[in-house]
């Protein structure tokens, strides 16, 4: 997977998809802290999901200000994670566009399925079109608590 970075402006925001610019560290703070999701995920689990996802993040004049990153394999699949902005600037859309460019990137057009799993944030991927499983008997899942 090796796609050039791409960049997308809304007035004093950036959401782009260069790794070089991801600040690693804030984000596993964040995630480890402060996510219900992935609370107290080590640096080492969190660098490898990195390594091997698709990563968005957002950033103002100062510095990152959100984070998201799909999980696919570029023809028929692709799951959103860890999608989040800092609460200094919630209220703002920035969540909103981030799923937005992220649901927009050229290489993921086409594919036949998108999923996610929340808690909290439903009326958020509402507006793209998820929608709960139509069909949750035919998903399954091993569930393994790990660092």
């Amino acid at each position: 997977m090796n796609f050039q970075p791409r960049e997308f402006t809304r007035g004093n925001y950036v959401v782009s998809t260069d790794p070089w610019r991801l600040n690693l560290a804030w984000v596993h703070g964040y995630l480890t802290h402060e996510s219900y999701w992935a609370r107290g995920i080590s640096e080492q689990v969190f660098y490898k999901s990195v390594e091997n996802s698709l990563c968005f993040g957002v950033y103002d004049q100062v510095g990152q200000v959100g984070f998201g990153r799909v999980i696919s394999d570029f023809a028929t699949f692709a799951y959103l994670a860890d999608v989040f902005v800092a609460q200094k600037v919630q209220g703002q859309g920035l969540g909103k566009w981030l799923v937005q460019c992220m649901l927009a990137y050229p290489e993921l057009q086409g594919l036949r399925r998108w999923m996610l799993a929340t808690r909290d944030a439903h009326g958020l991927y509402e507006q793209f079109g998820f929608k709960p499983v139509e069909t949750p008997g035919n998903l399954m899942e091993i569930m393994k608590v790990v660092g």
